[in-house]
């Protein structure tokens, strides 16, 4: 299995406190059946001031110190980026980083609040090339009210990354039904652990692949941790990723969005 979303490097943002921590949940990552994990720090300047050299430079020194404590854990570099008026050029810069510098990176909005003109933000990103992953949709306390729009930026092309520890109601029921929701309705490209330590928020990918491959099926739980992330890191073009089980929902999309992604299912976007 792949991790894409895992706060794992020690001392850098609000996840690993140091490298104990690190390579703890490094062993605890490779006996869950994980075998690369994208080390994705926040980039929210004010609050995380990360950029692209310091993460590349974190992931490079906790490489050294697994292959020293002999843990076959393979890191990418990547970043948890929060939704910025400025992102294109910040990712052209380097300053924020895209997942093993691919095509794909992971977006975070705000949790509390819509931001403004969400779309349109999203929308620059995909005509400058990339391919917008949303991390944990079904946690944001937006989602109830704007569902509506989760829905059309899947049409729209853009993955959703939910996190496996909401289909075990680790954040709740509302996030667990959101989950549900999204991934019977076919709005759930990936799965990751979005994970800060060794309790709470572990490492654990294999109970949740389980309970979707009973829910769904063996071979779209294969795609949510393992196909499709590969996929992605590998940077694939979005257009050869596993098609979604279900049909996006034919919701209406902008003329603007229409002219450069035409319409068809949503794991078919380009």
């Amino acid at each position: 299995m792949i991790d894409l979303h895992c706060h794992i490097l020690p001392g850098i943002d609000d996840g690993a406190p140091d490298l104990a921590t690190s390579l703890a949940m490094a062993r605890l990552a490779v006996a869950d059946g994980i075998t690369v994990t994208a080390c994705t720090p926040h980039i929210l300047p004010g609050v995380y001031n990360n950029s692209g050299a310091m993460i590349g430079a974190a992931v490079a020194r906790l490489r050294v110190a697994l292959a020293e404590a002999e843990i076959p854990l393979r890191l990418v570099a990547g970043a948890d980026v929060h939704v910025a008026p400025d992102l294109v050029a910040q990712l052209g810069a380097g300053i924020a980083l895209t997942i093993n510098g691919s095509r794909y990176l992971l977006l975070e909005p705000p949790h509390h609040v819509l931001p403004p003109r969400l779309e349109d933000h999203i929308f620059h990103l995909q005509t400058a090339g990339y391919v917008p992953i949303l991390t944990h949709p079904e946690r944001l306390s937006w989602i109830d009210a704007h569902y509506r729009l989760v829905k059309r930026l899947v049409y729209n092309g853009v993955l959703m990354q939910l996190t496996a520890g909401s289909f075990l109601g680790r954040f709740g029921r509302r996030p667990r039904y959101w989950a549900e929701r999204m991934l019977d309705e076919g709005l759930c490209h990936v799965l990751a652990t979005d994970a800060h330590n060794i309790d709470q928020r572990a490492p654990r990918l294999a109970e949740t692949r389980e309970l979707i491959a009973r829910r769904i099926d063996a071979t779209e739980a294969d795609n949510l941790v393992l196909t499709r992330p590969r996929a992605i890191i590998e940077n694939v073009s979005a257009a050869e990723l596993p098609s979604l089980p279900q049909p996006a929902p034919q919701a209406a999309a902008p003329s603007s969005w229409r002219r450069i992604f035409g319409r068809g299912r949503a794991g078919g976007a380009t």
